[in-house]
């Protein structure tokens, strides 16, 4: 398993080279496995693309659900080149795989300029002490298509 494993790593691996020396976006290379075969690619793009989102792990996600015809990726495996941020691991988490493979850890990240640990820090702490504001209005309005959601009797749960 351990050979495997390491062949879709450098792969995830080749792709974050891929995507920086092309200048599409930082060192981040991601891949889906179903079984043996790769079903999605992706290298961050996020200053190529100016889309703050488009991160290797988004990017791999994508392409592999639609390759797959799919919004969940159940049996397959994520590979990628760098500890998920917590934007990609919620992606992930949402995907469902059934497992992730990592090369560098978030410290080795943050050493090179890509340091997420404001973002883990804000998650901790209550709605009101955050940097950015974050305010509720017009719950009253929003919750209504939550009610017609529950209620909806052809809907596809995920």
């Amino acid at each position: 398993m351990e050979e495997r494993a390491l062949k879709f790593m450098k792969m995830a691996v080749d792709l974050s080279h891929q995507g920086h020396r092309n200048n599409m976006g930082g060192p981040f290379g991601a891949i889906v496995v179903k079984g043996d075969e790769v079903v999605g690619r992706g290298y961050n793009q996020v200053t190529s693309s100016n889309d703050p989102t488009a991160h290797a792990e988004v990017v791999a996600i994508r392409d592999a659900c639609k390759n797959l015809n799919t919004y969940q990726l159940a049996g397959c495996e994520i590979y990628t080149s760098c500890e998920p941020c917590p934007m990609c691991l919620g992606a992930i988490y949402w995907a469902r795989p059934d497992k992730i493979y990592f090369g560098n850890t978030r410290e080795d990240a943050a050493a090179i300029g890509f340091d997420d640990s404001m973002i883990y820090e804000e998650m901790k702490k209550l709605i009101a002490e955050r940097k950015i504001p974050i305010m509720q209005i017009g719950q009253e309005h929003a919750i209504k298509a939550f009610h017609e959601w529950k209620a909806k009797g052809d809907k596809t749960e995920y």
